[in-house]
């Protein structure tokens, strides 16, 4: 392959570069600074996933003298834009500088010293909390909201919950299964909204009782379930099975992460317990006082909120997501 040569020249900034290279920038006659390095990776992953680019085909460039990272940057990228025939283009914006692809941003360019929200954003009230990608969270329970955001801000997402949006309809759960719920109402409010939706489905799964109450948990003792009537019914459905180990139970939760236009993404986990012959413990809801956890021989509810905030379905799944999300949101962004 015959190597094509360009060549940049002004006052200030002269670069030679050809194509057919390793993707490589050098200082005539000195190393690569780490600032360089950086920004030659910032612009080697433009290349990232372009079919029309052999594995081995890139750009090397040799900087004889330069006083402008723009001028670099353009030069580099109209290489890249002339052969690959993309539509890609620098422009300068409040002291950076971005690549842009027709209507999407590949690149931002920061100075050494940063730039200020309100320079690059326009003049807001806020500043930092004023901007950045949100999350809605299909609840109004802030308890539950609570433990969402604690996981979500390690991502650098903000969490809202339906309370932010009072006159969204309530969306309701036909489905089967889990999944099918949990789909229902991340999917619909996604569509409603355009945001990205996050949505559970738990419950409680009993073996001998094939898989019930499962998606009923909360209304297994039918119209105006409470705690201690669905307790009630549980172990009147026990009432003849005596042996601890016929008793095997599972806390189940199913999340799912909607966003217009994308696949939606599912996890789910279990909690492994049995259920007990009577309620034990003041620290949980639902049916945290019967579920003994695993072989401890203790309810959820005597573990208290901490320690379900560790081990519990919800925790389980949670921890799930965190693993599997970020490339789920860099797939649909």
């Amino acid at each position: 392959m015959t190597e094509k040569i360009y060549e940049y020249k002004d006052e200030q900034n002269w670069f030679i570069g050809k194509w057919g290279g390793l993707g490589l920038i050098t200082l005539l006659g000195d190393t690569m600074g780490e600032e360089l390095y950086f920004l030659n990776h910032e612009l080697g992953r433009l290349l990232e996933n372009d079919e029309t680019v052999a594995e081995d085909e890139s750009y090397d460039v040799t900087i004889v003298k330069m006083a402008s990272d723009f001028h670099l940057i353009r030069f580099i990228v109209e290489m890249i834009a002339q052969e690959t025939g993309r539509d890609l283009a620098v422009r300068q914006h409040q002291g950076s500088i971005l690549v842009t692809e027709g209507e999407r941003i590949r690149l931002v360019h920061l100075p050494a010293q940063g730039v200020t929200v309100n320079d690059f954003f326009g003049q807001t009230e806020q500043g930092l909390s004023d901007f950045g990608d949100t999350i809605l969270i299909a609840t109004k329970n802030e308890g539950k909201t609570k433990e969402f955001r604690k996981m979500f801000e390690r991502l650098g997402l903000k969490v809202e919950n339906l309370n932010d949006y009072p006159d969204l309809p309530d969306v309701e759960e036909t489905g089967v299964t889990f999944e099918e719920n949990a789909r229902l109402k991340a999917e619909t409010i996604a569509e409603l909204t355009g945001k990205m939706v996050l949505a559970d489905d738990s419950g409680l799964k009993v073996d001998v009782l094939g898989g019930m109450p499962g998606v009923w948990s909360a209304r297994f003792s039918g119209p105006g379930a409470t705690d201690a009537s669905n307790n009630a019914k549980l172990l009147h459905e026990l009432a003849m099975v005596f042996d601890q180990k016929d008793r095997s139970a599972q806390f189940h939760c199913t999340l799912v992460v909607a966003k217009p236009g994308a696949d939606s993404l599912v996890v789910e986990a279990d909690w492994d317990g049995y259920i007990a012959f009577a309620p034990k413990g003041e620290e949980g809801f639902g049916y945290d006082p019967l579920f003994l956890v695993g072989e401890t021989g203790k309810t959820s509810a005597e573990f208290g909120v901490d320690y379900k905030n560790e081990h519990s379905h919800r925790a389980l799944a949670l921890q799930k997501l965190l693993e599997v999300f970020p490339t789920w949101q860099a797939t649909h962004s």
